[in-house]
């Protein structure tokens, strides 16, 4: 499976991005999509999963704020990010599974995507 993600850039506090990825090759074997982050000097961590029968789920610090959804006839996800913060700041990961998707280091044997800089500031 590979991912392509796209819709990263520099937002001022309080704006708005949508993230986009796009699966292909054997994406029948997908169930899980989703985001993670990795911000200068942390560790990547979980942002948002979606299951291919649409349940989803957050990272506390992101809850109400971002919304991720699925378009399984493009196998695409999206992860819509409202009231930007400047700790949200960070390459953002999309990733998939066969199963499900976790924190990791877990989830490490998932397919991974290119990273997408998402820069909040003022």
């Amino acid at each position: 499976v590979q991912l392509q993600a796209s819709g990263g850039g520099l937002v001022q506090i309080g704006g708005s991005l949508n993230l986009s990825c796009a699966a292909s090759g054997s994406v029948f074997s997908v169930n899980d999509m989703g985001w993670y982050r990795q911000a200068p000097g942390n560790e990547r961590e979980l942002v948002a999963t979606i299951s291919s029968g649409g349940s989803s789920n957050y990272a506390n610090s992101v809850k109400s704020r971002f919304t991720i959804s699925r378009d399984n006839t493009k196998n695409t996800v999206y992860l819509q990010m409202n009231s930007l913060k400047p700790e949200d700041t960070a390459v953002y990961y999309c990733a998939a599974d066969s199963t499900r998707l976790f924190a990791l280091p877990r989830s490490s044997e998932a397919y991974w995507g290119q990273g997408t800089l998402v820069t909040v500031s003022s």
